[in-house]
């Protein structure tokens, strides 16, 4: 008959080793590794979730990392999925390069999703873009067409960079761009603040903030200068397209969006959440994950019959 204690002490060194066992798969599942662009810029990558299963690239917008996609790589429901995160150049753990070309000529943008997509070998993967990351696609279905994708989401997506489009907010852009720290960083706070009709948790708040405040000078002044090919790249997509706004969004005029981008592909699907601002994927990250998750569905769907 055993101890008591000993049982316990047993049952303890299991509990250990199964733990230990499932963080070194969780692990596992987790890469990190640098993409080099065309241009020389290195790109910081990480993977996770199911390394086998259907790919999801997500793109973050301005200021951001993939720090603002943790809510999707977090997330059980999407574990099934491969979750390919990169940071633009500019921003997060990516190189910042001086030279204001590097960031203007939207072509190096797609040219680095280019890189992503090829050295990740992913097959016909859906790119989410958040914000400034619907520019990115726009400019990758300009270059390089739908051939290699299997569905495209907008988040939020910048659709044009102007007037009719962007709600303005001059003292904060100006801010932005300013050379007095103090200006720039309270110009980043409430950028930031402007993304969310609700708010994050301090503490979310706060990273996201951090995370913020490291993007390059240069790319934040020269963005509103970058090149945008919406009207050559959203006619090429004839693979699954969804335009998904809070409709409370403050940084994006949300129907016109909408209405320019369906002049130019009037196939888009249209999903509004009334309750989000800028950054639905953040403050409705359950409803989001589900409709990224039926997403996925139809657009592996799709591409199964689309002849390539």
């Amino acid at each position: 008959m055993k101890h008591p204690l000993l049982t316990r002490l047993l049952r303890g060194a299991w509990l250990v080793v199964l733990l230990a066992g499932l963080s070194s798969t969780s692990m596992a599942a987790d890469k990190r590794y640098t993409v080099t662009a065309p241009d020389g810029v290195k790109l910081a990558v990480q993977e996770s979730g199911n390394p086998d299963g259907p790919t999801i690239i997500f793109i973050h917008g301005l200021l951001g990392s993939r720090l603002n996609w943790e809510r999707q790589t977090s997330s059980p429901e999407l574990q099934r999925y491969r979750m390919v995160t990169y940071d633009l150049r500019g921003h997060g753990l990516s190189d910042m390069p001086t030279n204001a070309d590097a960031y203007t000529d939207g072509r190096r943008y797609a040219d680095d999703l280019a890189a992503v997509i090829k050295a990740t070998g992913s097959d016909h993967p859906v790119l989410v873009g958040w914000s400034l990351g619907g520019v990115v696609i726009s400019n990758y279905l300009a270059a390089y067409g739908d051939a290699d994708l299997g569905g495209v989401m907008y988040v939020d997506g910048v659709i044009e960079l102007n007037a009719a489009l962007i709600t303005a907010h001059p003292d904060v852009y100006s801010g932005l761009a300013s050379d007095d720290l103090k200006t720039h960083l309270n110009a980043v706070r409430t950028f930031l603040a402007l993304c969310f009709h609700t708010q994050p948790d301090g503490s979310t708040f706060e990273l996201l903030l951090s995370n913020a405040s490291m993007a390059s000078w240069t790319m934040t002044r020269a963005t509103p200068s970058m090149t945008v090919s919406i009207a050559e790249g959203l006619p090429k997509a004839h693979i699954p397209v969804l335009m998904l706004y809070g409709a409370k969004d403050e940084l994006v005029q949300v129907q016109p969006s909408i209405a320019r981008a369906k002049q130019l592909n009037a196939h888009i699907q249209t999903k509004i959440y009334e309750n989000s601002g800028h950054a639905p994927f953040l403050e409705e990250a359950p409803r989001f994950n589900q409709d990224l998750a039926k997403f996925m569905a139809s657009a592996t769907t799709a591409t199964k019959g689309i002849a390539r």
